[in-house]
């Protein structure tokens, strides 16, 4: 039962309090040519960014592999329909870090100033995504560690109703056969204890459940407050 204790633990020790999303102005060099835009740090494994990036710009257009950035030709952005291109890049900055932002000499002044503001929000939301998306799979995995818990205390509950049958038909047996008293009384000791050490695996295992329990409505509270 203690692995299930070292479970829980451990799934204590990885809550940390939800963090809100920062996003910042960050020019790059792309093409000669400064571009500017906005960018947000990530507390994920790279693999993980580029998936789900994959799929967040799937509706905004086709991304194109380039030097110092990605370029994302034709995007429609907030439903509308753009002719310039948008860049984007993930950069190691000791975390992960989204960089999305287009090259002034691309667009007309007008669209500038409305991309600019669709840029940033673009990030924003990203982001948001993301940490939720973390939230969840962390969230997951203690549904998971929670169910393997029920099923060993169920399993336990049939034992110790197993058990206690047993010890009964026992007793019934030590009071029919005299002449075998001896043996009957080793076989008493020996389910006494089983059913003593099942209660204490009960408990262990109920209590690696409720704070598992904790666990997750901790965790669920952290992926609210991802913002």
């Amino acid at each position: 039962m203690k692995k299930y204790v070292v479970i829980t633990f451990l799934l204590i020790c990885s809550i940390s309090k939800g963090q809100s999303v920062k996003v910042v102005k960050e020019n790059l060099q792309i093409k000669g040519e400064i571009a500017r835009g906005f960018e947000t740090e990530l507390d994920g494994k790279l693999e993980e960014v580029q998936s789900l990036l994959s799929k967040y710009l799937k509706p905004v257009g086709k991304v194109k592999k380039g030097d110092g950035a990605d370029m994302i030709s034709l995007p429609v952005i907030n439903g509308k329909n753009y002719t310039s291109p948008v860049y984007v890049t993930v950069r190691d900055k000791g975390k992960w870090a989204l960089w999305v932002g287009i090259r002034a000499g691309d667009w007309s002044a007008a669209d500038t100033a409305v991309l600019y503001t669709e840029i940033e929000k673009m990030v924003y939301d990203f982001a948001v995504n993301f940490g939720r998306e973390k939230v969840q799979l962390q969230i997951d995995e203690s549904m998971r560690a929670l169910q393997a818990v029920e099923r060993q205390q169920q399993r336990l509950v049939n034992q110790h109703k197993d058990y206690t049958t047993r010890l009964g038909e026992n007793k019934n047996e030590k009071i029919q056969l005299e002449k075998a008293l001896e043996n009957n009384k080793i076989q008493f000791e020996a389910l006494n204890k089983k059913i003593e050490q099942n209660k204490k695996d009960q408990d262990s295992v109920a209590m690696a459940g409720e704070q598992i329990k904790k666990v997750i409505e901790m965790q669920k509270e952290k992926q609210r407050r991802v913002n």
